[in-house]
């Protein structure tokens, strides 16, 4: 088996040591943290992981009952599915610069403070305009989270960096399929009160603020944070942008492009996905609860296949593969979603769910397009920045084709007809290549 150097950077060259390893400019040793500070920080971790999906999965299975409670077209709603992109795309740069001033703790603190925030606030909104600002509040922290996530992981776990990596994706498909499927039931137990089914999520986000309290402090380089080595200050600076000082610019590597293209299309499809599917099932006459178990089976495939397929990428001198056998589970799903939606739901919702597990295939293609953990940060960067800018028009069509159209024959097409591009950028993005050659 390969270990995670060889896995993460396809096996191009040694992996350079975690900035947490590199000893800083007054040769000092490097800083490592002790086992009880990793086990809470695991803890913790975990805990934010479970609570980064539900303020976006919980909307679709009441979505029909939110819109019809403040008057929101199908447009709009549209909107509102592309909003946590923008978020990412927004919010998310912000991060890093974040952290270099207040600490990774520090950021991820606030940012589940503001998801929390966000939660409480959107019950309450009395129009379309104020759940949307709401809606944006939660998602900015959820987004600034997002982001520090794998800084958390390579700061405190330099030598873990595939288990715990492992560890939060699964706690996030965890978040994400519970949300889904636990909405609706809650809204029934609750007669049918969208507000309080929506506002429910809002108690176990700000169950994870007290796990970050005592990491509030907890500078990024750890004891000798003022005397950071280099190494660790130009990690912090290029990943705020797409672009470092040195020789060439990502933006004229051809493999980054492709590669945000992949990303931000793959995220086009899911986010469409999340926010349209339980309503999709519901026109063809599905209940509310089960529409909600379908997204949840959706989102939960991606479990056990983010296990191998990270695995099996790494093993793999090309990927491009594996983004075609994907694309093709994701066209069978839409095709039955055509012809008959209620006539195999789940099987429907499954082959959907396969096709949406691209997204650790792109994480994984991020680290094989590099030699370095520097490039891999301003790949990663770019990336993420451009391809969640990408994916924003996605969902908003797939809400204007439905309500222009009536039905839902233009926009399953339109999200099949995504999956053509988005293969073609996946099979570029895969090429055994690395972005160092192209810059």
């Amino acid at each position: 088996m390969q270990d995670e150097g060889t896995l993460i950077h396809g096996g191009a060259s040694p992996p350079l040591p975690a900035a947490s390893e590199v000893a800083d400019d007054a040769g000092r040793s490097p800083w490592r943290p002790g086992t009880w500070t990793r086990r809470m920080v695991a803890v913790a971790l975990l805990v934010a992981a479970v609570n980064l999906r539900p303020a976006v999965t919980s909307l679709g299975p009441v979505l029909q009952e939110v819109r019809r409670g403040l008057g929101m077209s199908s447009t709009v709603a549209g909107l509102l599915t592309s909003v946590p992109m923008l978020c990412f795309a927004a919010f998310g740069v912000t991060a890093p610069r974040l952290e270099r001033r207040f600490g990774p703790g520090a950021v991820v603190f606030a940012g589940m403070c503001a998801l929390t925030a966000g939660l409480l606030l959107r019950p309450l909104a009395g129009s379309t305009p104020t759940f949307l600002a709401a809606s944006a509040l939660s998602l900015a922290g959820l987004a600034i989270a997002n982001v520090m996530m794998p800084v958390i992981v390579k700061h405190y776990f330099p030598d873990r960096v595939g288990t715990m990596t492992g560890l939060y994706s699964m706690g996030i498909s965890i978040g994400t399929g519970t949300a889904a499927a636990a909405t609706a039931p809650l809204l029934n137990a609750l007669g049918g009160d969208w507000r309080l089914a929506l506002g429910a999520w809002a108690l176990p986000a700000a169950l994870t603020i007290p796990c970050w309290i005592p990491l509030i402090r907890d500078r990024a380089g750890g004891p000798s944070a003022v005397h950071a080595s280099a190494a660790n200050r130009v990690v912090h600076l290029v990943t705020a942008v797409g672009t470092v000082s040195g020789p060439g610019r990502i933006n004229r590597s051809r493999t980054a492009w492709a590669m945000a293209v992949y990303f931000g299309l793959q995220s086009s499809e899911i986010y469409c996905i999340m926010g349209w599917l339980p309503q999709i099932f519901r026109d063809a006459k599905v209940s509310s609860d089960t529409a909600g178990l379908l997204l949840a089976v959706s989102m939960a495939v991606s479990v056990p296949v983010s296990l191998f397929l990270p695995a099996l990428a790494g093993r793999m001198k090309s990927q491009g593969l594996l983004a075609a056998v994907l694309a093709g589970f994701g066209l069978i799903g839409y095709a039955g979603l055509w012809m008959a939606p209620a006539g195999l739901p789940w099987v429907w919702a499954f082959l959907i769910g396969v096709a949406n597990c691209s997204f650790p295939l792109a994480l994984t293609m991020i680290g094989m397009r590099a030699r370095s953990d520097h490039g891999v940060v301003r790949l990663s960067a770019f990336a993420q920045c451009t391809g969640y800018l990408i994916s924003i028009p996605g969902p908003v069509l797939v809400g204007t084709l439905y309500q222009h159209s009536g039905g839902w024959t233009a926009p399953i097409a339109f999200m099949a007809a995504l999956l053509v591009p988005q293969t073609l950028a996946g099979i570029l993005a895969g090429r055994n290549r690395q972005i160092e050659d192209e810059v």
